[in-house]
């Protein structure tokens, strides 16, 4: 019976070998020790706490329940079947236990989410005199929440001597991603004797979790140097990801060819992964095609990243196609496919669009989501639409959201883009303790900004200063275009210098254009003109800013100079004729703004007008 039983369990024929044991046990045939894990394991297969029940009772009739195999099986099936407190049970009362009955229910523990219950497991179990391995050890990885943890845990396997045992660093790999500690993850990567196609995607995966897409492509061409190890479909698809997020399709294109040759079939999760990064790189026909091609095989993940693409790639009419298409195929929108086409409407700008599918949405039973009510709230301040901002502040009041930071933030920026500044600081002032990301404090200084409220913007910097939050590039280009506007040189290059003398950060392009702007504003040109000097390579919007100042204070000199500059960048942009000639109009040389005028018809505006501009700079 024995062997019969584990043949059939074997096969995966698990009713079968059940069967086979009710018949010998209404024969009286006496079963073996043997004869229990097989069947525990052919219950937890088949999702049955019944029959684990019976077999737990025949153990006990039978007297087998003393035996370590046995009751491991059935810790384990317990576990499997989450009838937790049947298999703390069980394992409290074996008479004996060893390892593999300490790593049943620390996995188990984990499958089922009580990482704190396994710790504690392993706390008092664990060194009993059963000599842990490596299973305990990488099992027991996953359930540290924090580095302090892990790093106890990584000096328990040093300690044991399987520190690198690749199943073991793999889990550390894993923990310190997942804890933020990439350093250490990468170092303890590095040096790892023996790598596996596991460790690769843990690293990998690790990499894409905290914000560093650009490494996972060089991760992979290593990978794919090494011989043996070979990336498989999971590596893949995460290889994909990383391409859309950093807008790499040459690469994405060659891993999609990497994917035909080596996999005789692709499936859903590899498919999906290949239209999201043709989407998002803005091929948007190549992802197309390949969810053209999938006909029955669609899942309504691939369905949702197509009609996310569609938006991304400002096609709304074949997303509202798509999105009815998908009604019709007989799947129900859920909350990823509403907040596809309502922030992909306030992202196109059509708020009323938006607002539909959002009362649409709501009418189904669907529950919004925090993303699409706050991208409601940004279609509102685009909009300036207050009435309708007000309503979705409303609806957030009503389902408990408005207290979120993401959602307030995009609240403070709705009432200041309305002009409705009180109201955004009585948000601002709701939160008592104040948050440390930048993004809410900014909000707040713009919308200032634009109101012209430069004082309160500045008080409420100070405050930020004052509670120990970091400013970043964007709090500064907020701050610096609200001098350029106000006329504030001393307080522009106050905040300017601030920059890298306090925090460390080196002004970027759009910095530098703001001091430009503010400069040239307040007809303080030549300093202008040699911070264009500081850039590597000007932007096109840096030369023009200067141009119009060059037109506010009719400087002919520097405006053919930036004039040049700017034809020179963007050959097919008429504006530096036109502001040349209303600088020559305005210092009245009428026949010289009349030979700018002639060049711009000639040439229709558009063709090669830098070549034109250095013949005049040279009169």
């Amino acid at each position: 019976m024995k062997r019969e039983i584990g043949r059939l369990v074997a096969d995966g024929l698990y009713r079968e070998a059940l069967c086979l044991y009710t018949q010998h046990h209404s024969a009286s045939f006496l079963p073996h020790k043997f004869t229990f894990p097989p069947l525990l394991k052919a219950c937890a297969k088949l999702r049955s706490a019944p029959q684990a029940q019976m077999v737990h009772t025949h153990l006990l009739k039978t007297g087998f329940f003393s035996d370590v195999y046995s009751a491991t099986a059935l810790t384990d099936a317990y576990m499997k079947l989450n009838l937790m407190e049947d298999a703390l049970k069980v394992f409290d009362e074996m008479p004996h236990r060893n390892l593999a009955s300490v790593n049943a229910v620390i996995s188990g523990l984990l499958h089922n989410g009580h990482r704190r219950e396994a710790l504690k497991v392993f706390k008092n179990v664990g060194f009993g005199g059963f000599g842990l391995n490596s299973v305990t050890i990488a099992s027991v990885f996953s359930a540290c929440d924090n580095a302090k943890q892990g790093m106890g845990m990584h000096c328990a396997a040093v300690k044991l001597g399987v520190e690198s045992d690749v199943y073991v660093a793999t889990s550390a790999v894993s923990m310190y991603s997942s804890c933020g500690e990439l350093v250490s993850a990468a170092k303890l990567f590095e040096d790892m004797p023996v790598k596996n196609v596991v460790s690769y995607n843990a690293f990998i995966t690790g990499l894409l979790q905290n914000g560093v897409p650009r490494v996972v492509l060089d991760v992979f061409k290593k990978m794919r140097a090494c011989r043996g190890e070979n990336p498989n479909l999971v590596t893949l698809v995460s290889v994909l990801s990383a391409c859309a997020s950093v807008l790499y399709l040459g690469f994405g294109r060659q891993v999609h060819g990497l994917i035909v040759k080596i996999e005789s079939g692709i499936d859903a999760m590899t498919r999906t992964a290949l239209v999201d990064m043709y989407s998002k790189c803005g091929c948007w026909q190549l992802g197309y095609q390949i969810f053209g091609e999938l006909d029955e095989t669609r899942t309504l993940f691939i369905w949702n990243a197509m009609i996310a693409g569609m938006m991304l790639n400002a096609q709304r009419e074949i997303a509202v196609e798509l999105f009815e298409q998908l009604e019709s195929d007989g799947f129900k929108p859920d909350s990823v496919t509403w907040n596809s086409m309502i922030s992909g409407f306030s992202q196109l700008g059509m708020g009323n669009e938006a607002f539909k599918y959002f009362k649409r949405m709501q009418s189904t039973g669907v529950a919004p989501s925090l993303k699409s009510v706050t991208s409601l709230l940004q279609a509102c301040a685009d909009s300036s639409a207050l009435q309708c901002g007000q309503e979705v502040h409303g609806h957030a009041i009503r389902t408990d959201i408005s207290s979120d930071l993401f959602f307030s933030t995009a609240l403070i920026d709705m009432y200041m883009k309305c002009g409705q500044s009180s109201w955004a600081r009585r948000v601002f002032d709701s939160f008592h303790v104040k948050p440390d990301d930048p993004a809410f404090w900014n909000a707040t200084i713009s919308g200032y900004g634009r109101e012209g409220e430069n004082d309160s913007a500045f008080r409420i910097f100070d405050q930020m200063l004052e509670e120990k939050v970091q400013p970043n590039a964007a709090t500064f280009i907020s701050l610096l275009s609200m001098c350029s506007h106000s006329g504030l040189v001393d307080k522009g290059w106050q905040i300017f210098r601030m920059m890298d003398r306090d925090f460390g950060m080196k002004p970027d392009q759009k910095h530098y254009g703001c001091m430009i702007d503010l400069l040239g504003r307040s007809g303080r040109l030549d300093e202008a003109r040699e911070f264009t000097h500081e850039l590597s390579e000007p932007s096109g919007s840096v030369f023009a800013s200067l141009l119009g100042a060059c037109e506010s204070h009719l400087n002919l000199e520097l405006g053919k100079e930036m004039a040049i500059k700017l034809s020179e960048l963007e050959p097919e942009n008429p504006t530096p004729f036109l502001i040349l000639s209303k600088i020559y109009a305005g210092l009245g040389r009428w026949k010289d703004a009349e030979i700018i005028r002639g060049m711009m018809d000639d040439q229709k505006s558009r063709k090669l007008p830098g070549f034109s501009l250095l013949q005049l700079h040279e009169k």
